[in-house]
């Protein structure tokens, strides 16, 4: 084996692993996030407790991570699968060395490497977890919606890596999710402050 591909599984991880919403929220507002709302030092959870433009950093940061390690077989010039090298990167988001291995769910970093993989199916994640967000008001829908449409699309184009990747990433997405997934049993998810659902509930609690 190559080298090159242990390197790049180890720098990728080391990427998947930089904490970006523990950062910002140190560094610019005086807080750990990992304290506050969900506990959780992902996107959804900067938006909650840091507000919009935090929300937006982190989220386009731990995107980056994922970018990042799926370009690293060109910059290195191997023929490694760049979907196949990204995983370490979503791995180290998860489990991150320099956040005591408790990370995101890894989902802003999955679309990340997808990006470089095959830009027309980020479009498309993007395009199903925006439009499930606007019905549902719910981040966990979006991100949960977004792995299965992906992944049975990834069937329809017949590429066995990408299959396997989003398949396996659906599941543990949907691990990931689970306390999402009971409370949106119980009605008790946490709602964005627009969309359809939120919208209606409003109407309801005014009328």
């Amino acid at each position: 084996m190559s080298w090159k591909i242990p390197v790049m599984l180890v720098i990728g991880y080391l990427l998947g692993s930089i904490p970006s919403g523990v950062l910002i929220g140190k560094i610019f507002y005086g807080k750990d996030i990992r304290k506050f709302g969900s506990g959780n030092m992902g996107t959804t959870n900067t938006f909650r407790v840091l507000g919009k433009k935090a929300g937006i950093i982190v989220l386009l940061m731990d995107s980056l991570k994922g970018t990042l390690a799926a370009l690293l077989p060109y910059f290195f010039h191997s023929n490694a699968n760049p979907l196949l090298i990204a995983l370490s990167a979503i791995f180290g988001h998860v489990f991150p060395i320099f956040a005591g291995f408790k990370g995101g769910k890894a989902v802003a970093t999955s679309a990340g490497a997808l990006l470089v993989y095959n830009w027309k199916f980020f479009l498309l994640a993007w395009l199903i977890f925006i439009i499930t967000i606007f019905i549902t008001s719910m981040v966990s829908m979006g991100s949960m919606v977004g792995f299965v449409v992906v992944t049975i699309v990834a069937f329809f184009f017949h590429d066995p890596v990408l299959i396997g990747v989003s398949f396996g990433l659906t599941i543990f997405v949907f691990i990931r999710h689970w306390k999402n997934i009971e409370r949106i049993k119980n009605g008790k998810e946490n709602m964005v402050p627009f969309g359809i659902v939120y919208w209606l509930k409003q109407r309801k609690k005014n009328n």
